[in-house]
């Protein structure tokens, strides 16, 4: 390296009381119905539950549906750069790629913190890689099974996700999660929805005709 060069690198190294400490975290983030990701910021960090308290604007201990069209309100404001009322494809690029990398389809399903090597190894084959028969994108990491939370809210599929669009997401999603009909959720009923990040077996491949039961009234597949 030229002189000039090395004595610049070395004029941009920090002093020791200074220097970045970068801490790596190996599991995925929570994906909200809405598709907001929420990444933990310490080994006991409760993802959900901080997503939880954030939409639970009157901290009653209940979302309520006005409570989660709020919360998408405000994360749809937060996708539109431009505040031009809707999500277009440029922005959504950017959701998917700066936003929540994590729910492309064909990224591999984050390992557990403390998975041992032959659990990574007996995986392989099932849902912590690209399977088509097991859940893909946001899927993995959230409460409902859509693979593309903020591309789902397109309902006239013109690419652009308006926020009438995202808040009637927002009201329908309530009604998948909302299983006993109690016009409200609880934070211990949706944790019963969140996929297990441990699962080692193959994923249940349906057979044609087969319902997903796995949330709200069953789709045909």
């Amino acid at each position: 390296m030229p002189v000039v060069l090395l004595l610049a690198a070395l004029a941009l190294q920090p002093p020791d009381s200074e220097k970045i400490v970068v801490v790596g975290r190996p599991w995925a983030p929570f994906i909200s119905p809405m598709g907001e990701p929420f990444r933990p910021r310490s080994d006991t960090d409760d993802t959900i539950a901080r997503w939880f308290q954030q939409a639970d604007g009157n901290r009653d201990g209940l979302v309520s549906p006005a409570e989660l069209q709020a919360d998408a309100e405000r994360f749809f404001n937060d996708l539109d750069a431009d505040k031009d009322g809707a999500i277009l494809p440029e922005e959504m690029v950017s959701y998917e790629w700066d936003v929540a990398g994590e729910i492309q389809v064909n990224s591999r399903w984050r390992p557990a913190r403390g998975e041992t090597r032959e659990e990574r190894r007996k995986r392989r084959n099932g849902i912590g890689g690209y399977n088509p028969d097991g859940l893909q994108g946001a899927a993995r990491y959230g409460l409902l099974n859509i693979p593309q939370p903020v591309a789902a809210a397109d309902t006239n599929f013109d690419r652009a996700v308006t926020l009438a669009e995202f808040r009637q997401a927002a009201a329908q999603r309530f009604g998948l999660l909302d299983r006993k009909e109690a016009h409200q959720l609880t934070l211990a009923e949706l944790r019963e929805l969140l996929p297990d990040p441990k699962q080692a077996r193959r994923p249940h491949k349906p057979s044609r005709g087969e319902r997903d039961q796995r949330i709200g009234t069953p789709v045909p597949l």
